[in-house]
């Protein structure tokens, strides 16, 4: 059996982002981002205040694998990044994730997931939000066991509104730092996993490359073709090399 491709294999595997004028119409922000909105999905609704992302198919492949244990938390210590509405908050909180750190950049977002994780899951003493630049706003010495992040990495600037550009379009340097944090700060626990998910609307060999800079193995968990030209890659990230030690 072949093993998944990782490392240079896996960059020659990808494509090369999507035409720009393609990503763009592609990406064009709904006129009611700055609305109440509301979003359903497993039985649960969401009020959705002005400004917070309104989660979308891609979204929902990483909400579904966190339900139903795919991206296993029962009993982990999870991350949350750009948590924005909180849903895959509430699906590790039911779940039975031990600890559950839900963190954005926006604070409106995460006052957002942090009223729906205590309506749909309930108070909790190992529900973590937090207004967070990355993981900047983590404790020092907490460390993780699985970490989620769909980023707004899409390549090509879609709009000049803030609120668009920190949901969609702040690009594969975020990325960079995201993983440099990850390995500066030792976040990630011993057999600890991340899931990224991007598709070629994203320079995606450049994210991949920012994970193995930092001495990260990435490899191809779950492709999805669209069928339109657009091709989603959800990626489970580990250290390159076995560590020892830490606590499960």
């Amino acid at each position: 059996m072949t093993p998944d491709p990782t490392g240079r294999a896996l960059l020659e595997q990808l494509p090369p982002p999507l035409p720009a004028d393609r990503i763009i119409s592609l990406n064009q922000p709904k006129a009611d981002l700055h609305t109440t909105r509301t979003y359903a999905w497993n039985g649960w609704t969401f009020d959705v205040p002005p400004g917070v992302f309104l989660p979308g198919w891609t979204s929902r492949l990483i909400h579904e694998r966190v339900l139903d244990g795919r991206i296993e938390t029962r009993g982990l210590r999870y991350a949350a990044m750009g948590v924005g509405l909180g849903v895959e908050a509430v699906a590790a909180g039911v779940r039975g994730a031990r600890e559950i750190h839900a963190l954005d950049v926006h604070p409106q977002s995460v006052a957002a997931a942090t009223r729906h994780y205590r309506r749909l899951v309930g108070e909790c003493p190992a529900f973590h939000p937090a207004v967070s630049d990355v993981f900047d706003a983590l404790p020092e010495g907490v460390q993780l066991d699985v970490v989620t992040f769909n980023p707004p990495a899409v390549s090509q600037t879609v709009s000049d509104d803030p609120d668009v550009v920190r949901n969609v379009c702040v690009g594969a340097p975020l990325l960079a730092t995201f993983f440099a944090q990850i390995t500066q700060k030792d976040l990630l626990a011993p057999g600890g996993e991340i899931h990224v998910i991007a598709s070629n609307t994203a320079d995606l060999r450049a994210l991949v490359q920012h994970a193995l800079d930092h001495g990260l193995r990435p490899r191809i968990d779950h492709l999805h073709d669209w069928q339109d030209g657009v091709l989603t890659y959800l990626f489970r990230i580990t250290h390159d090399t076995p560590r020892t030690g830490g606590q499960r």
